[in-house]
């Protein structure tokens, strides 16, 4: 199989799948998107040669329209591009999880500071405020009064981005001080952890304590149904507890695992390649391109 990385960073993940496939003696092309062109009918050479494509981007506007070029030429991607356009926005992750009846915090999207505003006020303190956009607990606020919500509501309208005209308003739940991050591959658990902090992120990239989490019945059904409902592949489905139940708050189609991978018994650089050979073998048995 020859599998092309499409990135624009070499982090330790993507050094840990390059090591993973070529232990399997898989050829792997790394082809650094920001050096290449993309026409309405051709791929990259090093790309249009690939048994499959791993979208591998950090900019979530460089995955949405590397995947959809992919598909245009026919280059099996992972994951798709229906699934990165979700996935990339978190009013589109909501949409469907809420669509698909994944459980997930209640949330409310507004166009202007007074309307968001407004929304916070029906939430109540504290409830958060987030970015459309992003990954690593970036731009992201607990708000715990209306003197706090009005500063951030001016912050985000003075950075004048589209982005941030987007007002997106979510309850906030009062997890067990973390919550959690399951590798799925179309929706069977790959491996889960749990991440811990005195702080209300619980994400690894901000430091989070991580021990092994082993999903029940419950957990794995929320997981099924949210990778089902963004599309399917392979996917870092966050999930926080609410007693002995749980709601999904993000589902990420580029999903990073090295914290992951150490927390674990589990190799997942060679899980991620058991499922892509499996995949990648299914489609070409029904004759699926794309």
């Amino acid at each position: 199989m020859h599998v092309g990385l499409a990135l624009s960073r070499v982090r330790t993940d993507e050094k840990a799948l390059m090591r993973a496939l070529s232990a399997r003696d898989h050829e792997v092309t790394r082809v650094d998107v920001r050096d290449q062109q993309f026409g309405l009918s051709s791929l990259p050479a090093a790309l249009a040669d690939c048994d499959v494509v791993l979208d591998r981007c950090l900019a979530a506007s460089r995955s949405r329209y590397l995947t959809r070029f992919c598909e245009r030429c026919g280059v099996p991607v992972v994951n798709d591009a229906a699934t990165a356009a979700t996935c990339a926005d978190k009013v589109e992750t909501s949409l469907a999880l809420s669509a698909a009846g994944v459980p997930t915090p209640d949330t409310e999207v507004a166009f202007t500071p007074d309307a968001a505003l407004a929304a916070v006020e029906s939430f109540g303190y504290p409830c958060v405020l987030k970015p459309v956009v992003g990954s690593w607990g970036r731009l992201m606020a607990k708000v715990d009064s209306r003197t706090a919500a009005e500063a951030v509501l001016e912050h985000k309208e003075t950075l004048g981005h589209y982005e941030h005209s987007v007002f997106y308003v979510q309850e906030f739940v009062d997890k067990p001080g973390r919550d959690l991050r399951v590798l799925a591959a179309d929706g069977t658990p790959v491996a889960a952890m749990a991440r811990s902090a005195d702080d209300w992120l619980t994400n690894a990239a901000q430091g989070a304590d991580t021990t092994p989490f082993e999903l029940d019945a419950a957990a794995e059904a929320v997981v099924a149904d949210a990778s089902e409902a963004v599309g399917g592949g392979l996917l870092g489905v966050d999930l926080m507890e609410t007693g002995d139940s749980y709601v999904c708050h993000e589902v990420n189609h580029t999903v990073e695992f090295a914290a992951l991978d150490e927390t674990v018994e589990v190799d997942v650089p060679a899980a991620v390649v058991d499922w892509l050979e499996t995949s990648v073998a299914g489609a070409d048995a029904q004759g699926v391109t794309a």
